[in-house]
């Protein structure tokens, strides 16, 4: 009786979870193409390299996926077995809410552990490789593309105007070409009538051009003192290179140190070296810059009978000691003195900042691993009891009470990572703060769930109105 209870709520659960996780993932890359979409557009990319960066991307969204579709899919299926009475048969047969779902509970443990392995071994290799190619991107120049009329100057050295194409898009005619060499001398070539191609490899612009001249100053370099030439021809042919418009292919290493390319291990070293680094700003560095130049302290710890104050009768200030013809130069010597330690105080304090806003980002990033994994039992623990408490299945009701936990959930992440980053909460305190408010309002909800609440019951809450009012109205009467 008992596995076949089992198999019915796996069952159930499985389809939805499949449909949503999916759906949750399709809309999260949507995301990123939505904020992305200026770096990619016009820049010529094949599709292989659109797929390549969208498995990257599909990447890294799966830890935030997972989370969205177990509360979603849990939400569903126990809405549907509560809408058809199934829960209620299965309570009637002495058969707890909590036994109901142990099964998804080890489902949803299982899914948490896959969520942090994703996280610790593959999403730093995702980030590496999405960051370079995204760089890559980036950096490249638009792709190649002349239009009628318009001075293109995208390949380096040239200005070339078109002043008609042909539909074909080959044939061209009153051609301009200027060439930038970055000096006084001014070439130019002008044709009549020609085709333009791209080589068969892409690296190459081929045109060729009929009935033209081209003219041509030579002499020294940044001189007026020039000769002028101008050659005519039937036939010309001009070839420009396109390679700068080849999207780049930076190594890995370049981003490799950065936090969100490290797993769990490499976090807690780098966090530790920093911590190292940190410490010894203000120890040894703080030792060697600035306290040497207090050493004359020690002898005023000896009192005023030692040397060098000992044979000293009547001194009572430090500059009595000090001879009038000196006393100007040694103040500003020590002004600079001074000025030269507060500057070594300002460069150590900066330093050190820096370094505990690093050490806090990696920080940031180890808690993300098993908050986002941990965040999957909590949502769960929120959705199975909502779903029987609700009983609605569908898309609808079950639908939008889930974004409405999600986006507390996503909002409440945002903040305490915002929160840490400037350094108004620990990385604990701040990336837990999702799964320390949300838990017991999951542990309230299964309480709820197991006495069979009329928690969404629009007319429990009207019954309570009514009786509220009628308590009201007894207490004027008594007043009055």
């Amino acid at each position: 009786m008992i596995k076949k209870l089992d198999k019915l709520i796996l069952k159930s659960f499985v389809g939805p979870f499949i449909a949503t996780f999916f759906i949750t993932l399709f809309v999260l890359v949507m995301q990123f193409f939505w904020k992305y979409i200026d770096d990619l557009v016009g820049k010529g990319l094949e599709l292989t390299s659109i797929l390549e960066l969208t498995a990257y991307v599909t990447a890294t969204a799966i830890p935030l996926a997972l989370p969205l579709a177990i509360l979603i899919s849990s939400i569903m299926t126990f809405g549907n077995l509560g809408e058809s009475f199934e829960l209620v048969a299965i309570k009637s047969a002495g058969i707890s809410l909590l036994r109901f779902m142990r099964p998804l509970l080890v489902v949803s443990f299982c899914i948490s552990i896959i969520a942090f392995l994703i996280s610790n071994f593959v999403i730093p290799v995702a980030n590496l490789k999405f960051t370079t190619m995204l760089y890559d991107i980036r950096v490249a120049k638009p792709a190649f593309d002349i239009k009628e009329g318009i001075f293109y100057d995208k390949i380096p050295g040239f200005a070339i105007k078109v002043g008609k194409k042909e539909k074909d898009g080959n044939g061209i005619s009153k051609v301009i070409i200027y060439e930038n060499q970055y000096s006084l001398q001014d070439n130019i070539i002008v044709a009549e009538t020609g085709t333009m191609k791209i080589s068969d490899d892409k690296k190459f612009l081929e045109f060729d051009l009929q009935n033209g001249w081209r003219y041509q100053e030579k002499g020294p370099y940044n001189s007026i003192e020039t000769d002028y030439y101008r050659l005519g021809f039937k036939t010309y042919k001009k070839v420009f290179d396109l390679s700068s418009f080849d999207v780049l292919k930076t190594p890995d290493s370049l981003f490799k140190g950065s936090y969100q390319m490290l797993n769990v291990r490499q976090l807690q070293k780098a966090s530790d070296s920093i911590n190292k680094s940190a410490r010894e700003l203000t120890g040894s560095r703080m030792a060697n810059e600035v306290t040497r130049y207090f050493n004359y302290g020690t002898h005023f710890k000896k009192g005023w009978n030692h040397p060098p104050f000992r044979f000293k009768k009547g001194i009572k200030q430090y500059t009595q000691l000090i001879p009038d013809t000196i006393i100007t130069p040694l103040y500003s010597k020590a002004v600079d003195k001074i000025n030269l330690v507060k500057g070594s105080l300002d460069l150590i304090a900066v330093n050190h900042a820096q370094k505990i806003q690093e050490l806090r980002l990696f920080q940031i990033e180890w808690n993300k691993k098993y908050s986002l994994a941990f965040a999957c039992m909590v949502l769960f623990i929120i959705g199975a009891p909502l779903g029987s408490i609700i009983r609605k299945g569908g898309l609808g009701m079950p639908l939008v009470i889930a974004v409405i936990f999600f986006l507390i959930f996503h909002l409440m992440n945002m903040f305490g990572e915002k929160f840490v980053r400037q350094d108004l909460l620990s990385p604990f305190a701040g990336i837990w703060m999702s799964s320390y408010v949300l838990l017991p309002i999951g542990i309230f909800l299964v309480y709820k769930a197991m006495n069979d609440s009329q928690l969404f019951n629009n007319e429990a809450y009207f019954r309570a109105y009514r009786k509220l009012l009628q308590k009201i109205q007894v207490l004027r009467k008594k007043t009055t």
